[in-house]
């Protein structure tokens, strides 16, 4: 009993100690002051300057644009690559599931740098195309594990029975393979999207001039010193992404529940 409990203690103090900042950060976000440690009565004076700060507007339109294009792009090409990953051999399957995991476990660092060398040997310029090409890259190896697992758990007899009847390949995909494995390919979709709008370092090595994104703005406004609409935007930012983690977190926990209970999904 006493053990469970101080496992308890633990766990919530690791929680306190991780969520505190991002807390204290979103109470001085309606701070009067511009002061970081002293409250002076609640504003909400900071968003309505967010909301007219022309920079803050570039910005948020360019990572909105990025992340949604990315996010399709990346899903499109990560989707054909799962389904072709699974139909391999196994030794095939090992080798290109190890390629997959390479930018997943790279340092950042390395994956910014790598494909800004690239880029300028190619002689692309830095710029919306090349933080597009950056972030549909390291976006495709999170939907290829997204999407595989449902590939894995994909009755295969179903589409051979298709062929049989007379459906063709591309038949057999879009109208049983497809909406099987659907549910991974949203997951893939919401998780690119995320991390996409999340991402800083390979968006500051691809970034090229006038073109940025919110984070590379805070980034930038933190360096000229305290800004109160920092925290506001933080905020938003904490918020959007949050939100999306509860949707990818709800959307696995039905499927998984789907899973044990096929009959409530039959019956749905």
């Amino acid at each position: 009993m006493v053990i469970k409990s101080i496992k308890k203690v633990y766990t919530y103090l690791m929680f306190l100690f991780l969520y505190a900042p991002i807390i204290t950060l979103m109470i001085f976000s309606f701070n009067e002051s511009r002061s970081r440690g002293k409250w002076a009565g609640f504003t909400l004076r900071w968003y309505r300057e967010l909301f007219h700060d022309s920079v803050i507007k570039n910005a948020f339109y360019y990572t909105i644009v990025i992340a949604v294009l990315s996010a399709v792009i990346s899903t499109i090409i990560g989707t054909v690559a799962a389904v072709g990953i699974h139909n391999m051999s196994f030794l095939g399957k090992k080798v290109v599931l190890n390629i997959n995991y390479l930018p997943v476990l790279n340092p950042e660092i390395v994956t910014g740098v790598s494909l800004m060398t690239l880029f300028i040997f190619f002689k692309l310029q830095l710029g919306f195309l090349s933080m597009l090409l950056a972030h549909i890259t390291f976006c495709i190896p999170y939907v290829v594990l997204a999407v595989l697992p449902k590939l894995r758990q994909l009755n295969k007899h179903l589409a051979e029975a298709a062929l049989d009847l007379g459906a063709t390949p591309s038949y057999a995909f879009r109208k049983i393979i497809l909406p099987e494995i659907m549910p991974g390919i949203v997951t893939g979709a919401l998780m690119a999207f995320t991390l996409s709008i999340d991402d800083f370092v390979i968006s500051f090595f691809t970034a090229g001039r006038g073109v940025s994104n919110l984070s590379i703005t805070v980034y930038s406004m933190a360096r000229r010193g305290i800004n109160p609409r920092i925290n506001a935007l933080s905020t938003l930012m904490f918020l959007v992404v949050l939100a999306l983690l509860l949707i990818i977190n709800k959307r696995t926990v039905d499927d998984i529940s789907a899973e044990r209970h096929p009959e409530r999904k039959q019956k749905a």
